[in-house]
């Protein structure tokens, strides 16, 4: 069926012509489609070149709208990077040939004081930090793979994200993002210049402890989770500081619940364990699962993995990490911060020939039971003598209160947030008004 004029025209859309060439000879329908085509490339000749130019125009107009939505799409793949994801369950062969077989040099500086193997590697294209712990209690894999799937939907800003895990027989490899930074350990005492800290003023160890604070309260109290979560790995070396506002991020998190050394899990086994100490420890040959086993029948203490100086009384006891053990390791790290001492160092007495133990609990309270000279004596020499005392006072007796011998009688963690974010705002107050003015400019010439 043959196709009128106005039918070829409203299906074939054509640019609109000027008056000379709608009087031009009309063409074969076979050589139509060509000319077309033809007459649609600008010139400088073509009288039409004023109507592309201005559907270009158009485009150019529209293109900060497309900037302005690629951002978005761009704000929004970074927002989706930040969330929590599913869990990544890794088979062992991955493991494996990420680490060189276990072969490859091991990573040191995100928890250089954890008895964990731990290394740097690529897993599916993101760089990682893969760590290797032995079961305290085994766990079934059910219940494995539900507290894996519920921990990782957790997301703070000041805790590194645990991307999955892995398990090969009596171990488990816990994956975590890996963060660019340095732990507590080396930013508060560099082994070759010791007089020297990047944390050399107030207001950047204030925000470690800020962020410490809201950390460990989202751990213990706002995960939104059906489970009581416990870190039971707070320590100065397993805290990474981030450049350059100085953001403090917490390692480990999940490693307790994961690896069977809850207060549950604890319980359950005390009812059926033999007063015998059992220690196992990984034999330093090309067989890694090789074990060497060490009983000693004369002795009912539990052996269990720890830190000196961040164990509490309760810990040390029984081996049953809680939320109270927490705030415990958590104020004596507030305490190191802000000495820039160890936990617990000894010390050799000359008179007596002996090694005397000290603790920063224990000069932490005579230097408050001194007054504010006694604080600032004790205070990190490296700050110069620059910070609020009030604040001081106020931070380190919730410190004190966080290590007290009696677990009942230490602070809950959203309580200890909410003071430690007070004080931050206050020593943000104090910083502004004793900063130098930037707009005014001082001559020391004569006049």
């Amino acid at each position: 069926m043959c196709k009128t004029k106005k039918a070829t025209d409203a299906s074939e859309p054509r640019p609109v012509l000027s008056r000379s060439e709608r009087t031009r000879p009309s063409h074969s329908p076979g050589t139509q489609s060509s000319s077309l085509s033809h007459s649609a490339i600008p010139s400088s000749s073509n009288p039409t070149s004023d109507i592309y130019t201005s559907s270009a125009s158009y485009t150019k107009a529209t293109s900060s709208g497309t900037g302005t939505s690629i951002s978005s799409r761009t704000s929004l793949s970074s927002l989706r990077e930040s969330l929590p994801e599913n869990p990544h369950i890794y088979h062992i062969s991955e493991i494996r040939a990420a680490t060189n077989n276990f072969l490859a040099k091991r990573y040191s500086s995100s928890s250089s004081a954890s008895t964990a193997a731990c290394w740097r590697c690529n897993l599916r294209g993101r760089d990682t930090v893969v760590f290797q712990r032995k079961f305290r209690h085994k766990i079934q894999t059910s219940q494995l793979k539900e507290r894996l799937s519920v921990i990782c939907r957790s997301h703070h800003m000041s805790i590194i994200k645990l991307l999955g895990a892995s398990v090969s027989g009596d171990h488990i490899y816990l994956v975590y993002e890996f963060v660019e930074g340095s732990n507590l350990v080396d930013c508060l005492r560099n082994p070759r210049n010791p007089s020297f800290t990047v944390l050399s003023n107030w207001m950047s160890r204030m925000q470690i402890a800020t962020d410490l604070a809201h950390g460990i309260d989202y751990v213990h109290n706002k995960t939104g989770l059906n489970l009581s979560i416990v870190h039971n790995h707070i320590k100065s070396s397993s805290i990474i500081v981030t450049e350059p506002s100085f953001n403090a991020k917490i390692c480990h998190f999940g490693t307790a619940q994961l690896c069977g050394e809850t207060e549950e899990e604890v319980a359950v086994e005390t009812d059926t364990s033999k007063r015998e100490t059992e220690i196992e420890e990984i034999t330093e040959e090309a067989n890694a699962t090789s074990l060497r086993k060490l009983k000693r029948s004369d002795s009912g203490d539990r052996q269990f993995e720890g830190v000196r100086g961040y164990m509490s009384p309760e810990f040390r006891s029984s081996g049953v990490a809680t939320q109270k053990s927490d705030v415990f390791s958590f104020g004596v790290v507030i305490l190191e911060l802000f000495s820039g001492e160890e936990a617990l160092k000894y010390r050799f007495d000359k008179k007596t020939g002996n090694f005397v133990r000290t603790s920063l609990m224990d000069t932490a309270e005579a230097a408050t039971a001194e007054g504010s000279d006694g604080l600032r004596r004790w205070i990190d020499r490296r700050l110069n003598d620059s910070f609020p005392v009030d604040v001081a006072q106020k931070l380190i007796r919730l410190a004190l209160d966080c290590v007290h011998v009696d677990p009942d009688k230490r602070p809950d963690m959203g309580r200890v947030a909410g003071k430690i974010s007070k004080l931050y705002l206050e020593s943000k107050k104090w910083s502004d008004n004793v900063n130098i003015p930037t707009g005014i400019s001082v001559s020391l010439a004569p006049r």
